[in-house]
């Protein structure tokens, strides 16, 4: 398999680790869109939100758990945004479920 997260989780490839732990990694954007940037993936290869099933879904309240930790840690208390893209439509680049969370600006709606 040819997955660039896949590669980051096993460490192949260097990133600017946040946090990480047996399940997952949380690592800066390489293009931020806001002051605080970055992706929290899972380290076992989920391909997006689509193939979430019940077998591998405990995998996504624990990412929601890890996002409130580094909101404490890095002081978010201001509000923060956690957004995944599910397909090439809604914008998903890389096939590897992914979740950005970001703050630190105003983060208006609808996202552009």
């Amino acid at each position: 398999m040819d997955c660039l997260f896949c590669k980051i989780a096993a460490g192949e490839i260097p990133s600017a680790k946040v946090y990480e732990d047996e399940q997952v990694l949380a690592f800066k954007d390489i293009e931020p869109q806001a002051p605080f940037h970055v992706l929290i993936i899972p380290k076992e290869h989920i391909a997006s939100a689509g193939e979430i099933t019940p077998e591998n879904s405990g995998i996504v309240a624990h990412i929601f758990e890890v996002a409130a930790t580094l909101a404490k840690e890095h002081k978010l208390a201001d509000g923060f945004r956690v957004v995944t893209n599910c397909g090439e439509q809604a914008g998903q680049t890389v096939q590897h479920l992914h979740f950005h969370m970001l703050a630190g600006r105003n983060l208006g709606w609808p996202p552009g």
